[in-house]
């Protein structure tokens, strides 16, 4: 702050001078500063009265009330800047006070004999105190300059101030804009050039204080906003630091996992996703990003899938300070956008399971058509793993070692697929990402383009994929850049394409575009003898390697091949599932096999005696299961037969008339 002081007399005759101005108008040259006479002269412009002086009372007690709130801050730092300015000053007649920019008094410190006496002048809270009011002072003059001013005795412009003397200062905040002053006046006998000093300092100190509570609240209001972004990101965010320790996660994080922060802030990397844990601290330790690592998570509702990747975080010297972990959920069905599988397609022919005559059939297509690079279309019903076979397809075409991306036609929004497929530059639409983003077909270059439910590809964005496929061209959305395409296309689908064609749901010319080679997988149904050879294959991986044998009953092969299995090879995998879980030993039984699948089994039809014998072991099967139930929920109810009835959805009576059925006591 500029310590000039703006108003000290260059003579001693300040007195005569000022005498001399108020009859004349006349202004002693080299007596009277050039501000103090600048001042002056102003006042006598607004022909003010010098025998005046007192402060203008212009505030009711709400307009004081709310100016007084308005600067509560600036008030509340400047009070204790105040307070030791005051124990300095006391008994000296010196009053210390806070001005606002249009000169209003805000606070006031002094002796009570002073305070008392200067209410004369009207020198009290709510007053104003501009040179506009009261004529030339040192509030006055630092409102108006911006810098440190000190008026004594006969420099002040009305006739009752000429006892007193008056240093002032202005507060300044972050941007420069000043929002107070601070003035120190006391007897005009009491003058000091160090009081001006004092006060300039102090007004510093002031400026300082309230630039750092500044700061402080724009960082306070920044990290709320940060945290607001942090926790309306749609995939799960993970600040670890340095040594892998778990600092912060943010709301979807706590959704995925089913998990309050507490139990995951402070610990490791290692006991929450263990899965992920060598490749983090590899991050950490060697400053290697990492992305695409797909995650199995238990949560609330089941298992959730993400994609995991990774980033440092670095500090001011290019060390590492921490990290940040990513969980973005693989959405399931209609809602999901980026429905790829990978970049790299994971199965070959040889992890395709089948020795029917049919299959082998479709297997020997297959295999010549990755051969080729004609387009290819799979033809199949739903689960009977058309993806499988794209995915082998690519593994033994030339294409082999380039990408392979797969995109569900049917699961993304019709406005978005343009854009999933074709990709689109910064500012193309609104939420647009920076920089733009590439499409499927770029993504794809090189390597395979797998279009799953491609007869669910609308009407408008066919006409596009024919027009790339037709030039091997692509325009992202919003430019006019023009991008070559190198994609072997294979689409699927479970639908009658011909038949959509004659519908006019599906474009004739793109049909026959893409139809070049087709390869149609049988359903389960008519691969009578590859369902126990699947079943044993599914059995055997879900049992994590643990060479589990089954020994499945005459009548449950028998169930299993007249079964007709519309859900296909999914469907009999969920099978193989529930088998794991359900059979304790090793022998497999109708009553371990899905409702759909034995009430519709021919088997129960043509065995009556296994059919009484199932019910009956059925029964038996379902009485157990209900008595640990009952016995169980005892525990957890600590007897409340309410509460168990409640769990259970019947009657309290009901409860009863079980517990004695079961000879339950408790």
């Amino acid at each position: 702050m500029d310590m000039n002081v703006l108003s000290e007399p260059v003579g001693h005759n300040i007195g005569a001078a000022w005498n001399q101005f108020i009859r004349s108008g006349k202004i002693a040259a080299g007596i009277v500063s050039p501000l103090v006479a600048k001042s002056w002269e102003k006042c006598a412009n607004r022909n003010m009265d010098p025998t005046e002086g007192r402060g203008q009372i212009e505030l009711g007690r709400n307009e004081l009330k709310e100016l007084l709130d308005k600067n509560e801050r600036t008030i509340r730092i400047a009070n204790p800047f105040m307070k030791n300015l005051y124990k300095m000053f006391s008994n000296t007649g010196f009053i210390i006070v806070l001005a606002d920019i249009k000169g209003y008094i805000l606070e006031s410190f002094g002796d009570k004999e002073r305070l008392k006496n200067a209410q004369y002048l009207n020198f009290v809270l709510g007053a104003n105190w501009s040179e506009a009011s009261v004529g030339t002072n040192a509030i006055g003059l630092a409102l108006a300059t911006g810098k440190p001013a000190q008026v004594s005795g006969w420099e002040h412009f009305s006739q009752p101030h000429h006892c007193w003397t008056c240093s002032a200062a202005p507060i300044f905040n972050k941007q420069g804009e000043m929002v107070a002053v601070l003035d120190i006046s006391g007897p005009v006998h009491e003058k000091n050039s160090h009081t001006l000093g004092m006060v300039a300092a102090a007004s510093e100190a002031i400026s300082m204080q309230l630039k750092m509570q500044q700061k402080q609240n724009e960082m306070i209001l920044v990290n709320k906003h940060m945290e607001s972004i942090f926790n309306a990101m749609s995939d799960g965010v993970i600040l670890i630091d340095k040594c892998g320790i778990i600092k912060d996660v943010n709301t979807i994080t706590k959704q995925i996992l089913n998990r309050n922060e507490q139990s995951m802030i402070g610990c490791s990397i290692d006991t929450i996703f263990k899965e992920i844990s060598p490749v983090t601290k590899e991050m950490l330790h060697y400053k290697k990003s990492y992305s695409g690592i797909k995650l199995s998570l238990p949560g609330s509702k089941g298992t959730n899938h993400c994609l995991a990747s990774g980033e440092i975080v670095a500090d001011d010297q290019g060390g590492v300070s921490g990290g940040v972990l990513i969980l973005r959920p693989i959405q399931q069905g209609k809602s999901s956008i980026n429905c790829y599988s990978a970049h790299n397609a994971d199965f070959s022919f040889h992890d395709i399971i089948g020795n029917s005559s049919s299959m082998r059939e479709v297997i020997g297509v297959a295999i010549l058509a990755a051969e080729s690079s004609s387009n290819i279309l799979l033809q199949g019903e739903s689960g009977t793993g058309k993806e499988l076979f794209a995915q082998a397809i690519h593994n033994k075409s030339a294409r082999c070692k380039g990408p392979f991306i797969a995109v569900n036609c049917g699961a993304i929004p019709r406005e978005l697929i343009g854009s999933e497929l074709f990709g689109y530059e910064e500012g193309a639409f609104t939420g647009a990402k920076r920089g733009g983003r590439p499409g499927k077909f770029e993504l794809a270059t090189g390597g395979t383009l797998f279009l799953d439910e491609i007869g669910d590809m609308p009407l408008e964005q066919q006409v596009s994929l024919l027009r790339v496929l037709q030039d091997k061209k692509i325009n992202r959305i919003g430019s006019d850049r023009i991008i070559t395409t190198d994609v072997r296309i294979i689409c699927a689908t479970n639908k009658n394409l011909l038949k959509e064609v004659r519908m006019g749901s599906f474009r004739q010319d793109l049909y026959y575009r893409l139809n070049v080679i087709s390869v149609t997988i049988p359903p389960l149904r008519e691969r009578g003898e590859d369902i126990i050879l699947l079943l044993t294959s599914f059995l055997q991986h879900l049992s994590k390697g643990h060479k589990c044998e089954f020994d499945l009953e005459p009548e449950v092969l028998h169930c299993l091949k007249k079964y007709s299995w519309p859900g296909n090879v999914r469907e009999l995998h969920n099978v193989a599932e529930r088998i794991i879980h359900l059979v304790k030993g090793k022998i497999v039984s109708l009553v371990h096999l899905p409702a759909d699948v034995y009430h519709c089994c021919e088997a129960l039809t043509e065995l009556p005696a296994q059919r009484s014998s199932f019910k009956e072991q059925r029964r038996r099967e379902n009485e157990k299961t209900e008595r640990e139930e009952i016995v169980t929920l005892l525990h957890e109810c600590n007897g409340n037969i309410s509460h168990i009835a409640k769990r259970m959805g019947v009657a309290r009576t009901t409860v009863y008339r079980k517990m004695q059925l079961y000879a339950i006591q408790y």
